[in-house]
């Protein structure tokens, strides 16, 4: 991909989020947590996996 392009995307994508959060703080918030809640979820995933192969 050529660079011009993906720093448009990246450009296009930040601008996003920032007008997200500004037009629809609630919605932005309620995205994040569902966010870090997947990322939680993940992470004790591995940890039972890395757990379970130990014992």
């Amino acid at each position: 991909m050529p660079v011009f392009v993906k720093k448009l995307l990246i450009v296009g994508a930040v601008g996003f989020l920032i007008f997200f959060m500004a037009f629809r703080p609630d919605g932005a918030a309620q995205l994040f947590k569902s966010i870090g809640a997947l990322l939680m979820a993940i992470a004790q995933g591995l940890g039972d996996f890395l757990t379970g192969l130990m014992a």
